[in-house]
């Protein structure tokens, strides 16, 4: 009884949310999007000529953002490109390459590297996030593991002075991921959008530019 009034509670405010009906309005497949655009109105983050991989992208509205963001005036494609990674299939977005898979397995880094042919990244963006049991300390393990994977191919694959923005939870294990961000970047900073709802403990990291060694 507790589970489907909490299910109804969560209903009605999905339906209301301004930024639900915004993404319907705007044309983007989650209200995410939102999360994505404050973030980088702040910091310029996604420029038009950059090349951005987008980690856990499904249902794809980070890549639809970064897309308009790096899209001539005009139409007729982007300058720059976008490649997102997930496990789950996506609804393909023009101008976007879309790899489903574990970025972890050969195969999957293999048409990656493919399609990079040599470049660095500008840009990784990860809206990654665990399925969580209510049991802190597994979750805290699970979200840590999460934006190890995310700081391991940031590491491997961004240009020096490049930016991963990376989505967490405030929580038991977020000192030791800030700590791990530091280590890795030369300036971090924590991001809690408005469109991150208030009751949520999401928040989200960036780290820029790479120290040497990283």
């Amino acid at each position: 009884m507790v589970r489907k009034s909490v299910n109804k509670q969560w209903l009605h405010d999905h339906i209301n949310d301004p930024y639900v009906k915004l993404a319907q309005k705007e044309g983007y497949r989650a209200r995410a999007a939102y999360k994505l655009k404050e973030i980088d109105e702040a910091e310029k983050l996604i420029k038009p000529g950059q090349i951005i991989v987008d980690l856990g992208c499904t249902p794809g509205s980070w890549a639809q953002y970064a897309r308009r963001k790096m899209a001539g005036k005009e139409g007729g494609g982007i300058h720059g490109r976008i490649i997102g990674l997930d496990l789950l299939p996506m609804e393909p977005i023009a101008d976007v390459d879309f790899i489903q898979g574990d970025f972890r397995e050969q195969t999957v880094a293999d048409q990656l590297a493919q399609l990079l042919e040599g470049q660095k990244l500008d840009l990784v963006l990860s809206d990654m996030a665990p399925n969580l049991s209510g049991i802190a300390a597994a979750d805290a393990a699970r979200i840590e593991d999460i934006v190890d994977l995310a700081i391991e191919f940031a590491c491997q694959h961004l240009k020096p002075s490049g930016c991963l923005l990376v989505k967490c939870f405030n929580g038991s294990g977020y000192n030791q991921i800030l700590e791990q961000f530091r280590q890795v970047f030369r300036v971090v900073s924590s991001k809690k959008p408005k469109a991150s709802r208030d009751r949520s403990s999401e928040i989200f990291l960036l780290g820029r530019g790479l120290k040497p060694g990283s």
